[in-house]
């Protein structure tokens, strides 16, 4: 089993103002003469730890993370106006035309995942590779199964108090009764509602449920974009222009090398989402860890995934 690189800081960081409204963070990290890759964070929302860097060599990599519209670092802190994928996909070019970069390889887990599927069906002219996690593609049944009924039915502790603030009238859209909350006036109602809706996902995202991870999900900060920021993009089906948008496109990117990396018993994106991708793209390796959930610090999926950064490292 692979283990993390050793940490190191940031050689750069900076800010880039990506529209009247945005200003988001970046850092660069490793090699600044290495291979250029780009991080980009899940959630949406989520932002970008320190110890992400450690998933790269760092006399290999040139690593570039940025925290996405309205989390992390950037600003305005939770903000949803001007923020949907497409407003994401410019900001990873307007990135990368700032930093001088001609092609990149992209990692994205979960909602990165979608963001890179996303990003590289509009721009695989920029892309020298794609390391994926965690296969979630904004189709309707897998929103369903995460936040409306599926994973409560193995997780019924934790789906008893994500459920807790909705009054049971409102308990058939899940989804919409959270994005009321999210989007109140009222500052309490908005923090209850982040938290219990950021808790549920740390407390399904590990095969073995880890006390920290939740505690961390459900620091007012961090769990208020979190939050509205995915029940944003969930309302609004991802603005796609179809849910199966990104598997209709797999042509346009099947020629760049590609490795999906999945937990089989990943409770938050199921499997079945990578292995139908794969289906679709057969070019595409899919690494399935038999031990592992969702989380990207599982040992299994860790392994996996340094392994594929190596690989992708010495093309």
């Amino acid at each position: 089993m692979r283990q993390l690189y050793p940490s190191r800081e940031a050689y750069k960081q900076g800010k880039l103002q990506v529209s009247d409204l945005h200003t988001i963070h970046f850092e660069e990290s490793g090699n600044p003469a290495g291979k250029p890759i780009v991080l980009l964070h899940g959630g949406p929302g989520g932002g970008c730890p320190s110890v992400y860097r450690q998933y790269f060599h760092p006399d290999k990599w040139r690593l570039i993370m940025f925290d996405q519209r309205g989390c992390g670092k950037s600003t305005p802190h939770a903000e949803l106006r001007e923020n949907t994928t497409w407003d994401l996909v410019k900001d990873i070019e307007k990135l990368r035309s700032h930093l001088g970069i001609d092609k990149w390889v992209v990692f994205g887990g979960s909602w990165g995942s979608t963001l890179s599927l996303a990003y590289s069906q509009t721009h695989p002219e920029c892309c020298a590779g794609l390391i994926l996690r965690g296969i979630f593609m904004l189709r309707q049944k897998e929103l369903q199964w995460f936040y409306q009924e599926g994973a409560s039915n193995i997780f019924p502790d934790a789906w008893e108090k994500y459920i807790q603030p909705i009054p049971v009238a409102e308990r058939h859209d899940m989804l919409s009764a959270y994005y009321k909350r999210l989007t109140s006036e009222d500052l309490a109602v908005r923090l209850e509602a982040a938290r219990a809706w950021s808790i549920w996902e740390a407390s399904t995202s590990k095969l073995f449920p880890n006390v920290e991870l939740m505690q961390s999900f459900g620091d007012s900060e961090f769990a208020t974009a979190f939050a509205r920021i995915e029940c944003h993009y969930f309302v609004n089906q991802g603005f796609l222009s179809a849910e199966d948008q990104l598997i209709k496109n797999v042509a346009k990117i099947r020629h760049i090398p590609t490795v999906i990396v999945q937990g089989r018993y990943d409770v938050v994106c199921p499997m079945i989402s990578a292995w139908e991708l794969h289906q679709a793209w057969q070019e595409a390796e899919l690494i399935v860890v038999p031990d592992a959930g969702h989380s990207m610090s599982e040992p299994g999926i860790l392994s996996a995934l340094i392994e594929a950064t190596d690989k992708f490292a010495d093309f």
